[in-house]
């Protein structure tokens, strides 16, 4: 079995998620990755965006961020974030919506905070805030959502609700008004978690190799079921090749081996 990093095992989850022919919205650095590896691994028909308003760049080299001119390299459409959005929520191909997100903080419901840790208007910690975080949540089919596997992080109730997941869980987020869509998996550098159909709360459903439920349960902060969490199959010799040598050869995200 080929050696790996734990960030290339998570860019190698999210990449097996993206489907052919999907539409994807990412961000800067992992997410990146991981839409750029699907791309050249089981998803060659797939359309990357960035809220910049590059569509379906040719993505020659990762680049560092979503306004990086590398992401305006061949597009399609070289618009503007009005574009980006129109984009996203106003597609008549019927083509899937795929949004790659992370956040500070996120809660048994997917619900996301990447806006303050601790009371909004004394925080103990300030980030940037939303962006297009809470759209891309509300309007697309589905998201991924990328973690750290810590206790600070997978919190029970969000110090703020950035964007919303499937908000109290059942049919809260149909009652609210949001179109159908939801968070689809967490990936962090333990484990892959989803969520259950009917009660939208989030279960563990693979633990990667030489790791524990037991070890992932001790980095959360609230419990989820974990009878039915199976082993992740590690990347392929190809997979890692392509995301090496193709999507990455500067190691610019996926640092050093």
């Amino acid at each position: 079995m080929p050696e790996y990093t734990l960030k290339e095992m998570m860019a190698i989850a999210a990449a097996r998620e993206i489907k052919d022919g999907e539409i994807v919205f990412c961000g800067t650095g992992i997410s990146m990755l991981a839409a750029m590896a699907a791309k050249h691994i089981s998803a060659p028909n797939s359309t990357i965006f960035f809220e910049t308003g590059a569509i379906d760049s040719l993505l020659e080299e990762v680049p560092l961020a979503v306004a990086d001119p590398r992401v305006m390299y061949c597009t399609a459409v070289n618009g503007s974030l009005a574009d980006a959005f129109a984009f996203m929520q106003n597609r008549r191909t019927g083509a899937r919506v795929v949004g790659i997100m992370g956040a500070a903080q996120i809660d048994p419901y997917g619900n996301l905070n990447s806006t303050v840790i601790g009371d909004y208007h004394r925080p103990r910690v300030r980030f940037s805030g939303s962006g297009g975080a809470c759209d891309v949540a509300s309007f697309v089919d589905r998201t991924i959502i990328f973690m750290q596997q810590q206790k600070r992080k997978f919190v029970p109730n969000l110090d703020y609700r950035t964007s919303p997941g499937w908000l109290e869980g059942g049919r809260s987020r149909r009652i609210a008004g949001l179109p159908p869509g939801g968070p689809a998996a967490v990936i962090t550098d333990m484990a892959v978690f989803r969520f259950h159909p009917k009660t939208r709360r989030m279960y563990l459903d693979y633990v990667y190799p030489g790791i524990s439920t037991g070890q992932v349960l001790e980095k959360m902060s609230f419990a989820v079921e974990v009878e039915k969490a199976k082993n992740f199959q590690p990347p392929t010799k190809e997979e890692l090749e392509i995301l090496r040598n193709r999507c990455d050869p500067q190691r610019l995200i996926l640092g050093s081996p």
